[in-house]
């Protein structure tokens, strides 16, 4: 025993003059492990780092729960998420309801301290500018700072300014929150720096531009003209608002509203002469059915509808994430789908006629057929009663040869030749996955692939989200242009819209005008997260979001002496009766107030930062 104690004393002595040797030894680098010295002295380190600040993006909107669900564009099927916390105003600081993660407070400023590690970094770089690499990673980093820091706004109104990383020691961590008017100035000047870095640059897709750092600057700066963000102008709409004593944290408390709209529109203009996007310049409505091609391109971002698209987030089939999912998401249970965010009837009844006229359910003609002679985008964006759609599984194809939706109840014939009911296969009644059926009657069919390869939960699509599209940049000039009172010059860009998916011109002047342009925003826009925003920042939500949500109820039972016994939509057989009914209230009972205008500040991050101030009417 004592010589083997001996051995290892040797040993342990042998090692430690072996190790005394080798200085190296004890400075040796993690495999694992890169240092930030390294990351920062190499470029193609550098740039790794700044495209990990783009994680940020998510899904963009393409997670099971849609924002579109938070507003009159779609219902969320599935209980127990947060969501009706929200569309029931029943938010407060220690339950903000379903907040998702591309504007989350805590995610943001996660992502904020990434790009302001890269911009301190690279305004003072360790590596050439060989090819201008610094300038387009710096311009990278200031555009996705930016970025965040604009999701922070619009939905909680101004927070702490941070623009550099914080490290150990420092005097305080606490912060309190900017102007709205400062955090716009401060988002501008990083779009201006990164417009200017990215000027000239060739950037692949997904990545910062130039054009989007314009076009990002226009949807800045056309909330910052908005009612919501006048302080005059919303005190006059809401008590709630009114009453807050630190009105400048959301809104501008002073200043010429007049040239905040001027520089909305010249933001927006600088986009429009930077890019021509997808069918501009038509003089004239093209035909019905190119209107539904024209509108499914430009969702679908191909044959030319990619041109649509400043800044998009991307999905492959070689990395299967949840933004290629839609079609299980939202799609139709008789496909072996979720059917999560559906279609509310508000907004249906919002597509325009082909004529240009509105829809009218006190119209005896609208009323017999109403998904007739619509706006070529109801087509392309909707799922309906009747619409043809794909081939259903080989094991459901016997109950659909066609493929058509099925969202009602009808009567058909069975073997013995008598007539019994026939519940659609897309709906809560259904054979197939009732559960997972459509309350209102519609399913999504935008930004779902039309393939027959890809069906449902085995298959995925690569459909791009867009974060920043062209055609939003013209109609915040459009919108810019009516404010300022030019009208001839928005309605030539509203109806270059309208064209192209074979709508006429709108001719309507002064709040008629407004309102034409409100609803051809929220019909061209549907499923891209603009609502939740524009009928905040226009303070209608009461007369929109408040409203509750509304479905379709479809029955179809035989014409004197028809009969069929398997289903097909055919009005030369069926009668159709269709009823627009309430959402069950113990489904939803959607109420607004106005303390929803912003998203509450959870009151633990209040309790970390005694600075901040909570947002109006939130206790």
């Amino acid at each position: 025993m004592k010589r083997n104690i001996k051995h290892l004393i040797i040993l342990a002595a042998a090692s430690l003059t072996i190790a005394s040797c080798n200085s190296d030894f004890l400075n040796t680098e993690p495999l694992t492990e890169i240092s930030e010295s390294a990351v920062w002295s190499d470029p193609a380190l550098a740039e790794a780092f700044v495209t990990g600040s783009y994680q940020g993006f998510g899904n963009g909107g393409f997670d099971e729960q849609m924002l579109a669900s938070l507003t009159d564009e779609a219902m969320f099927t599935h209980p127990g998420r947060g969501i009706t916390t929200v569309t029931e105003s029943r938010v407060n600081s220690a339950d903000l309801g379903w907040v998702n993660n591309t504007y989350s407070w805590s995610n943001m400023y996660s992502f904020i301290r990434r790009t302001n590690i890269a911009i301190q970094n690279l305004s003072d770089p360790k590596f050439p500018n060989d090819g201008g690499v610094v300038d387009k990673l710096l311009g990278e980093a200031k555009f996705m700072r930016a970025y965040y820091y604009q999701q922070l706004l619009r939905y909680y109104g101004g927070v702490p300014l941070v623009d550099r990383p914080y490290g150990l020691g420092e005097e305080t961590y606490e912060a309190p929150r900017a102007t709205y008017e400062e955090v716009v100035n401060f988002i501008v000047a990083d779009l201006d720096a990164s417009a200017t870095l990215l000027a000239g640059k060739s950037m692949a897709a997904g990545r910062a531009s130039e054009k989007a750092a314009l076009a990002l600057k226009s949807r800045v700066l056309l909330y910052a003209a908005s009612d919501l963000h006048d302080g005059p102008t919303a005190s006059s709409k809401s008590a709630t608002l009114a009453g807050y004593k630190n009105l400048e944290l959301i809104a501008y408390t002073s200043g010429n509203r007049t040239e905040r709209w001027q520089k909305a529109q010249a933001a927006a203009l600088a986009v429009i002469s930077k890019g021509s996007g997808n069918l501009y310049g038509l003089s004239a409505p093209v035909s019905h059915a190119e209107g539904i091609t024209n509108y499914m391109n430009n969702s679908l971002s191909r044959n030319g509808g990619e041109k649509e698209l400043i800044m998009a987030r991307y999905f492959i089939n070689a990395k299967q994430e949840n933004g290629g999912r839609q079609g299980l998401f939202n799609g139709p249970n008789g496909y072996n789908n979720w059917a999560g965010n559906s279609p509310i009837q508000l907004l249906v009844d919002d597509y325009e006629m082909m004529d240009g006229t509105k829809f009218d359910w006190n119209n005896p003609v609208h009323a017999a057929a109403p998904y007739e002679n619509r706006d070529a985008r109801f087509y392309a964006s909707i799922l309906y009663d009747g619409s043809q759609w794909k081939p259903r599984s080989s094991a459901n194809q016997s109950r659909d040869p066609l493929g058509q939706i099925q969202s009602g109840t009808y009567e058909k014939t069975n073997s013995s030749g008598s007539v019994e009911t026939h519940f659609g296969l897309d709906t809560r009644n259904s054979p197939i996955e009732d559960w997972n059926g459509s309350y209102t009657g519609y399913y999504i069919r935008k930004f779902t692939d039309p393939s027959s390869a890809i069906v449902d939960q085995n298959t995925w699509q690569q459909i791009p989200w867009p974060i920043l599209r062209y055609t939003e940049a013209v109609l915040n000039y459009v919108e810019a242009s009516i404010e300022l009172g030019q009208e001839a010059e928005a309605k030539a860009w509203l109806n270059q819209i309208r064209f192209r998916v074979g709508q006429p011109a709108v001719t309507a002047t002064g709040d008629a005008l407004k309102q034409a342009y409100r609803n051809e925003r929220r019909i061209e826009m549907a499923y891209e997260e603009q609502r939740y925003h524009d009928t905040r920042r226009w303070m209608i939500a009461n007369e929109t979001l408040g409203r509750k949500a509304n479905i379709i109820n479809i029955t179809g039972t035989f014409k004197p002496g028809k009969t069929l016994a398997t289903y097909r939509y055919d009005p030369t057989i069926y009668n159709y009766v269709y009823k627009v009914l309430p959402i069950d209230p113990g489904k939803e009972n959607r109420t607004w107030l106005d303390k929803m205008y912003f998203v509450p500040i959870h009151r633990d991050e209040i309790n970390r930062n005694s600075n901040l101030v909570q947002n109006p009417g939130i206790e």
